[in-house]
């Protein structure tokens, strides 16, 4: 067993290369080596690029409002409690809604030693739900 304390590990910002926004990623965690995972806060407005899971990925979600998106399909909301699940290579992103901050747990299997595969970013067109 193994305890990995709150607070013992430092807080670390969301790459600008895949995040829009101001994102912050606290607890990475990566169990047997196969899963791996954190807790994401995205202030308003802030979101994720495009990106793919190569077995899929499982948002839950535990704080504010956020929004999602699978490339072709509308742009979701979220809620504290909502469990998303994305299909493996399946495109999407996620993030806050416009005006309030959203945090949730990211839970991804890495295949290969890959648990995601980056992509554009997300314009604010995509993010406001305009299909142009």
């Amino acid at each position: 067993m193994e305890i990995k304390r709150s607070g013992a590990q430092p807080s670390a910002q969301g790459p600008s290369e895949w995040f829009t926004g101001t994102v912050r990623i606290d607890a990475p965690f990566s169990g047997s080596g196969a899963i791996s995972g954190a807790t994401v806060t995205f202030e308003a407005g802030a979101r994720t690029a495009w990106h793919t899971h190569p077995l899929g990925q499982t948002l839950l979600v535990t704080t504010g409002l956020g929004r999602v998106q699978r490339e072709g399909g509308a742009v979701e909301e979220v809620r504290p409690g909502d469990i998303v699940w994305f299909e493996p290579d399946e495109k999407h992103w996620h993030g806050a809604s416009p005006g309030c901050a959203m945090s949730h747990i990211a839970i991804a299997e890495k295949k290969d030693g890959a648990a995601v595969t980056w992509m554009e970013k997300v314009t604010d067109a995509q993010f406001s739900g305009d299909r142009a």
